[in-house]
């Protein structure tokens, strides 16, 4: 009798012979397809739209990265809401230089005003013009639709910057209804949740409560929009970014959003507005140590029988699980984890394949 493809996948295993494919072939390369997340972001994207601030984001960003032996957060330059009104030129030209001035390594974004903001197209120009090289992304605020993706899209172009990617602010009802869409879109690598302009959205019929820490996770609207986003970004192999939690000085309120939005909501990335809550989220989204261990071993394994199924401890594995656990090892990494030896490898910078 002929063994079964499954028996002879078991039998690689339990010899520990490596297949012809294991060291040459990423299990990037082998495990994520359409479904898969198309980037690998870091969990933690910090704002920060005051000179002062946004040069000590730039050096912390470096610190930690020396600290963790990888970039663990993004810095990103804001001008909606960090560009005095009136000086919007002025803030957008001090966001490039200091984009384009950033270490090597560093990975520094920028948010410019919405496409219907007058200061909007003059953003793109000059920051993009200017920076577009050092530019991991543009975050575009109050996004409604995919038309504004465009008109995002065609202002990148006119920058000569088309291959930065767009990161999207859904903040309305409408563009909740629209997130499918939205995330579908191919320049679009992320989606964040505005909580509290989701909320002004709504005329008052939405509490203040709602925008609290802890509101947030009770209030159905609130929570159906997040489900939404978080929906449309796995769809579509985009990321899902959870909101901000203004108690910036209540580690413990923080803590509990970040690890309910991770755990129960499906995000796997979120906003920081205060340098204090950084490794609070890089904590709260980063996988438990026996996680990593049990994925380490599964993912060593599979590589070992070139990803045919396999047994561990009596269960079977093949690539639909395989991908899962790959993807705790990714967000290990991402949180600066130190990663098991067997797999340690496939992470050393001339390995990885690009983001």
């Amino acid at each position: 009798m002929q063994p079964t493809p499954l028996a002879s996948g078991l039998r690689a295993v339990q010899a520990s012979v490596p297949g012809p494919g294991a060291a040459s072939v990423h299990p990037r390369d082998v495990l994520l397809g359409a479904q898969a997340q198309t980037g690998f972001l870091p969990v933690c994207d910090h704002y920060s739209g005051v000179e002062v601030r946004m040069r000590k984001s730039l050096q912390l960003q470096a610190e930690m990265t020396q600290e963790f032996g990888t970039c663990v957060f993004d810095v990103t330059l804001d001008c909606e809401d960090g560009a005095p009104v009136g000086l919007e030129f002025q803030h957008a030209s001090l966001v490039a230089r200091m984009a384009a001035a950033a270490a090597p390594g560093a990975r520094v974004a920028a948010r410019v005003h919405a496409v219907d903001h007058p200061a909007f197209a003059n953003d793109v120009a000059t920051i993009a013009g200017e920076a577009g090289h050092r530019l991991c992304h543009i975050m575009i605020p109050k996004v409604e639709s995919v038309d504004d993706v465009l008109l995002a899209e065609r202002a990148l172009e006119r920058a000569s910057a088309a291959h930065v990617p767009l990161h999207v602010l859904i903040e309305s009802p409408a563009a909740v209804q629209r997130a499918f869409d939205i995330a579908a879109h191919p320049r679009v690598q992320s989606l964040s949740f505005g909580l509290m302009d989701f909320v002004s959205a709504h005329g008052g019929a939405i509490p203040a409560q709602a925008m609290t820490s802890a509101g947030q996770f009770t209030h159905p609207l609130v929570v159906r929009a997040k489900l939404e986003i978080a929906s449309a970004c796995h769809a579509h192999g985009k990321v899902p970014s959870h909101c901000v939690v203004t108690e910036f000085s209540d580690m413990a309120a923080l803590q509990g959003a970040a690890g309910r939005a991770s755990r129960e909501l499906g995000y796997t990335r979120m906003w920081s507005i205060h340098p204090a809550q950084i490794r609070t989220i890089l904590q709260a989204f980063a996988p438990q140590q026996d996680d990593i261990d049990s994925a380490s071993r599964i993912i060593a394994a599979a590589a070992l029988a070139d990803w045919a199924p396999i047994s561990v401890d009596g269960v079977l594995h093949d690539r639909a699980s395989y991908r899962f656990y790959w993807q705790i090892l990714e967000r290990a990494h991402r949180t600066g984890r130190a990663l098991p030896l067997a797999v340690r490898h496939w992470f050393d910078a001339s390995t990885l394949v690009p983001s």
